[in-house]
């Protein structure tokens, strides 16, 4: 391995932060300053880079416990806005899954033309203070005689109540396109028959994992901002693959890392935490997510640079490959060429649509960098490396 000739630790850049000495700045900024000064001096001028994304992630829910009743109840089926939870824990622990559907006709038919309410919106709700429907339900024990609670309730009568999403912040993701002559409905949203749309999902060079695609600063413990507060990198998140082809960046071409994520539920603003219904799929949570890079050494320096341009995905067809699990791709376009409005597949020309907003990834990131240069918000050192391979 090549020496670098800048060399930090996260304490030492603590140490500034503390003091007020650290130098801050956000993905987009950075790309300006390696790109005049060199890595090295970017290096040595910086000290953090910070990054964003806002977009529904599905994999996304909230870990409850509701409190006690009189007499006590060892919930084995729970409901928050008649949206059911999972109560296979113990007594008044569950877990609310954002894509968890309302059972109460007719939010519960999912198929085009419907609004869906779910668990994404309860977190929701519950984040903006709205009063929100409890019931629950237990065959009844000795030590848990009660069989059936309601109640009304906000998020400051829950004891405990925390963000706890499996899968966050993929590094990567397909452009989704439809070459069937019927319209489709997906997670990646309504794909118009032969390909008169193009569907994508990615901050490109402002999120997360690609400013630190070999996870050297990214691991367990990583302190982030969460849904408007701070929470913490708990695990790789599910489905998280790393040893796929990557650029001489480091950059992967297809989905790749994910983030297991959780953080006070309490301390979050509704702002970044938004319930979702994608039609004739259901409901999902698009939660807002930043997190700090460190410039250790300018090798650092140089991957936070990427460039939407160097950032590339492969295009897939979501009516025949993606449900067939075909792994054919159609092609391979990068994020300028998205965000520019339109790209060219197969000598057509298709309108792209995001399904994240680069102008909240761009709030993230600049309320993470005020916040870090205000000193309110030190770094986590990592304190297990993600997978790389």
């Amino acid at each position: 391995m090549k020496k670098t000739k800048i060399k930090k630790t996260i304490a030492e850049i603590n140490d500034k932060i503390r003091s007020g000495d650290a130098v801050v700045v956000t993905a987009e900024e950075i790309i300006d300053i390696v790109r005049d000064n060199g890595p090295v001096e970017a290096a040595r001028q910086v000290d953090v880079v910070t990054t964003g994304t806002f977009a529904p992630m599905c994999s996304s829910g909230a870990m409850i416990n509701f409190g006690h009743f009189k007499p006590t109840i060892k919930a084995s089926k729970v409901w928050f806005n008649n949206v059911p939870a999972y109560g296979g824990l113990a007594a008044v622990d569950c877990y609310l899954g954002a894509t968890a559907l309302c059972e109460e006709d007719p939010l519960n038919r999912v198929f085009p033309g419907e609004f869906n309410y779910g668990g994404g919106h309860v977190i929701h709700d519950l984040l903006a203070g709205k009063q929100v429907h409890l019931r629950a339900e237990s065959y009844g024990t000795q030590c848990y005689p009660n069989r059936s609670v309601e109640k009304m309730i906000t998020l400051d009568d829950l004891p405990f109540a925390v963000l706890s999403n499996p899968r966050n912040g993929y590094q990567n993701y397909n452009c989704a396109v439809n070459r069937s002559k019927d319209t489709i409905y997906t997670y990646m949203g309504t794909l118009k028959p032969r390909m008169e749309n193009a569907n994508y999902c990615s901050a490109g060079q402002l999120s997360p994992l690609m400013n630190d695609p070999q996870y050297r600063t990214i691991g367990v413990g990583t302190r982030i901002f969460l849904g408007g507060g701070q929470g913490h990198v708990a695990w790789h998140g599910t489905q998280h693959n790393p040893g796929v082809e990557r650029t001489g960046l480091g950059v992967p071409t297809k989905p790749a890392g994910t983030l297991w994520v959780m953080g006070d539920l309490k301390t979050m603003d509704p702002e970044w935490l938004r319930g979702v219904s994608i039609l004739g799929y259901g409901t999902s949570l698009a939660v807002g997510l930043g997190i700090p890079i460190p410039l250790l050494d300018e090798d650092m320096a140089r991957q936070t640079a990427v460039t939407d341009e160097d950032i590339v995905t492969q295009i897939v067809d979501y009516s025949t490959d993606y449900p067939q699990g075909t792994g054919r791709i159609l092609g391979r376009v990068n994020y300028a060429q998205l965000k520019s409005g339109t790209i060219t597949i197969d000598g057509e020309e298709v309108i792209t649509v995001p399904l994240s907003s680069i102008k909240k990834a761009r709030e993230i990131a600049t309320l993470l960098k005020d916040s870090i240069s205000r000193g309110e918000f030190l770094l986590g050192e990592p304190q297990i490396p993600l997978p790389v391979a």
